[in-house]
């Protein structure tokens, strides 16, 4: 690619042998210049011979060229290569230059949503970094004098590796040589073969007559403990599905298109055999069938899911949906794994047994029996209505019990279930086949070099689930009155939201008066489920008037929890666990939140903002006094020692939001002798704050995740499907992430970046073919809609903002001095939002 290729030479005079020659000469009356200029694409003809021309254009501001171009070979992912030349002139205005390359750049991705687009050329002072951030730029050498001029951008990270040459001829840049390094997706994800059960209706109806001609009352007359009887139930469900439910074997590659069916492999492989017999009538022939077929394929693809909409099954649209347009591909893990490594992670995950110094501690049971009468009894109906509600695509736990049969099978299992649930509450045991988990390691970043850049989840078995979800409704009667109010986590009428408004409500509204900052510590606690002791559990539950023998069954649930690590087809040796809860039960995160209930603020000018295991300690300083901080602080380290929760001072990050003119040093906090590190900005709860309460760079991270998932919607648009599914598409992937938390930072942002906010629903829209609501007029809907919420409820942290006035018709506006705290969500929602009728 040649820049400032401007000549009035014909193609033939500059086109070397072998090459192809595709200018975008300047026009002296568009771009106001009277010589030169102009960019240039010289194609080899050994790479491709297809290229075509998209668009051209020459500005004041921009010069581009777009050609697309069908190689000879390029990897199955790429359907063609789409390169884009640019010139800016130096003078340009770079926000309007930058805006006229998005509009071009957005029109070829939306024609070819399958191609691999390279933007690149002489950008001078401008960058793709805030209007496409999802972009990668390749070139970070220097390309004339000391000063990166000219850039590559590709939306495939790690793509190019640059190497700078000597200047061509008399130009004052530098060349570049890029040199690929992206391994094709077939030869970076290993195929992966699976055993699948093929649940039809016929399989489904012999299971079911499998169950009914079972006498249950047999397991338990014939078993002398509950964990005998769990256990032989369980085995028996597990070896009727084995028998009843047939299997295939399929090979899945990594770059196979959803779409891909035996007729299309069928049309492929005679198209190969009609290549090598060199017959180029049998050839031309294969190649218009294997075209024909394909179009078959989409269309009878298309159809299905459009057929599932139509029946309301958002269920199967939304799995059609995600393998149309690769949506959250997962990576085949490694092969290469250490042999030793699930047992060094099974003893690395229960290390934590060694602090605990009353291991498998059960204390004793009070005389009075009355004190430990159930709470409550579990209805059938509530485990068939549970059992049905399964999600068939959930992996069966170390019972081998599958979500599937439980879900076509639940008129013929809950009673037997029902037993065993109500057995177990009876006599406070949990049985052990049901505490029984497989940890599944997940890798918390791409390159893994240490045991805790794993993450454990654990597999536990799905009817355990059931029994906890059951437990969980009357857990949450119990204690919901008791809670923590600034505990935002699983709580009626509380989100990510509500918690984020409320932190920075509080440090705007105190940032009004003169002389003051705030300092906000977001903790990071080391493996904060696995450290919880069940004993002191047991003791905070009492305390918060559950059910003695509730408590004595979530102690029990807690301890002699065996656990195994499976890591790809290893497995390793098994231990038994007697602290913590493990991740991914359905009681773990409310335990975690009771168990930090009684963490709270002892002083008014400093909030303690709990979201789960999420912890934000904020310090409204005036005149300098930081003594109530610093002691909150300290009372959270020694709560912290006191509950054996381990605080990870690496990870614990302090933003200080200081907008004093004349500012004092301001020393850094100090946690066991470490010292905290303070950061420009902090991502609470998926919204970026940053140190100056500006938005620019939560907006940029919106508009980088929103252009990435327009390319999903692309796919589809390719695939012809209707503007219903496009839409639904939109508002799941891309709307909800445009508009996530939106109630707490649209309203602050500045003109520009609501601009670029609203770019990308006018891009969707053009994608999809119909309007899309705008995201002021969501803001707007959800604020209001919020509000609404809070008001009518009077247990909300906000509630009391909320204060009619006489007139009955608005609330009282909060006292306001700077526009940064009028146009936060709560000062802003009292003043928008009309008196709400509560009864």
């Amino acid at each position: 690619m040649f820049l400032e290729s401007g000549t009035d030479k014909p193609d033939a005079a500059v086109t070397p042998p072998g090459y192809s020659v595709y200018r975008g000469d300047r026009s002296h009356e568009l771009s106001g210049k009277a010589e030169g200029g102009g960019v240039c694409f010289m194609v080899s003809d050994r790479w491709c011979g297809d290229v075509t021309v998209v668009s051209q254009s020459c500005s004041p501001r921009l010069e581009h060229l777009t050609i697309n171009c069908r190689p000879h070979y390029s990897p199955r992912e790429f359907s063609s290569v789409v390169l884009i030349a640019v010139y800016v002139p130096p003078e340009a205005n770079a926000p309007q230059a930058m805006n006229e390359l998005y509009t071009h750049v957005t029109a070829a991705e939306t024609a070819y949503p399958d191609s691999a687009i390279i933007i690149t050329g002489d950008f001078n002072h401008t960058s793709l970094r805030k209007p496409m951030p999802r972009y990668y730029q390749h070139v970070h050498c220097p390309t004339r004098n000391k000063s990166t001029l000219d850039q590559c951008y590709t939306t495939i990270k790690d793509a190019y590796r640059a190497v700078p040459r000597a200047p061509l001829g008399n130009s004052d840049h530098a060349m570049v040589v890029l040199t690929p390094t992206y391994r094709q997706r077939l030869k970076a994800v290993k195929p992966v073969t699976k055993t699948v059960k093929k649940w039809t209706s016929e399989a489904s109806e012999t299971l079911q007559g499998c169950f009914e001609a079972t006498d249950w009352g047999v397991f338990r007359d014939n078993c002398d403990s509950l964990d005998e009887y769990t256990d032989t139930v369980t085995s028996y469900i597990a070896f009727c599905e084995q028998v009843c439910i047939p299997t295939k074997t399929v090979r899945i590659y990594g770059n196979n298109k959803p779409w891909f069916s035996r007729e299309v492999k069928v049309k492929l492989d005679a198209k190969n055999d009609a290549f090598k017999s060199d017959d180029q009538v049998r050839y031309k022939q294969a190649k218009a069938e294997v075209k024909r077929e394909i179009r078959h394929a989409k269309t009878t693809y298309r159809q299905k899911i459009e057929d599932h909409f139509s029946s309301n099954n958002t269920r199967e649209v939304w799995r059609g949906l995600q393998q149309a347009t690769n949506y959250k591909h997962k990576a085949t893990p490694s092969d290469n794994v250490d042999p030793d490594l699930p047992d060094k992670l099974n003893v690395f995950y229960s290390r934590f047994d060694q602090k605990n110094p009353s291991l498998g501690y059960r204390p004793p049971l009070p005389d009075d029996a009355s004190l430990l009468a159930p709470a409550f009894t579990i209805q059938e109906s509530e485990v068939r209505g549970l059992f049905r509600k399964q999600n068939p695509r959930k992996a069966s736990g170390p019972d081998l019990v599958s979500t599937s049969t439980l879900r076509s099978c639940a008129d013929q299992l809950a009673p037997v279930f029902t037993d065993i649930f109500n057995t177990s509450v009876q006599q406070m045991s949990v049985p052990r086949c049901f505490k029984s988990s497989v940890i599944v390691p997940v890798p918390k970043k791409p390159k893994v070099t240490q045991l805790n850049d794993f993450r454990p989840v654990a597999l536990t078995s799905v009817i355990m689930k059931v029994l906890e979800r059951l437990i969980l409704r009357h857990l949450r009667a119990f204690t919901g009155h008791l809670s923590d109010p600034l505990q935002f986590a699983y709580q009626a009428n509380r989100s990510v939201d509500d918690a984020v408004a409320m932190g920075l409500h509080f440090v705007l509204q105190h940032l009004e008066n003169p002389r003051t900052y705030a300092r906000m510590l977001f903790i990071d606690y080391s493996s904060a489920f696995n450290t919880i002791i069940p004993h002191k559990l047991l003791h905070k539950l009492i305390g918060l008037d559950v059910p003695l023998s509730l408590c004595h069954w979530l102690l029990d649930f807690l301890l002699d929890r065996p656990q195994v690590v499976r890591l790809n087809n290893s497995l390793s040796a098994s231990l038994t666990l007697n602290t913590g809860a493990p991740q991914g039960c359905v009681l773990s995160p409310l335990l975690f939140t009771l168990f930090t209930n009684d963490c709270t603020s002892a002083h008014p000018s400093t909030y303690i903002i709990k979201f789960s295991d999420d912890t934000t300690i904020e310090g409204l300083i005036s005149d300098s006094n930081e003594d109530a901080y610093r002691g909150e602080v300290q009372r959270v380290v020694e709560w912290c020692s006191e509950n054996d929760l381990e605080l990870n001072v690496l990870k614990t990050k302090e933003v200080v939001i200081d907008p004093r003119r004349k500012k004092d040093p301001i020393l850094p906090l100090e946690i066991n002798g470490e010292a905290v590190e303070q950061v420009s900005s902090f991502k609470f709860l998926g919204t970026l704050i940053s140190e100056d309460l500006k938005w620019d760079g939560n907006t940029t991270s919106i508009i980088k995740k929103c252009q990435q998932r327009l390319h999903f919607l692309r796919q589809l648009r390719k695939l012809r499907m209707s503007q219903q599914i496009m839409a639904q598409f939109y508002r799941a992937v891309v709307e909800s992430t445009l508009c996530f938390s939106i109630t707490v930072w649209y309203g602050s942002t500045t003109e520009k970046e609501k601009q670029l906010l609203e770019s990308i629903v006018r891009t969707a829209s053009k994608i999809a073919g119909c309007d899309f609501p705008s995201v002021a007029s969501i803001f707007e809907l959800r604020s209001g809609r919020k509000a609404g919420k809070i008001v009518r409820d009077p247990s909300h942290p906000a509630n009391h903002f909320f204060e009619p006035l006489p007139s009955g018709r608005r609330y009282r506006a909060l006292k306001a001095r700077t526009s940064r705290f009028r146009s936060s969500f709560i000062p802003h929602a009292v003043l928008t939002t009309p008196v709400v009728k509560t009864l």
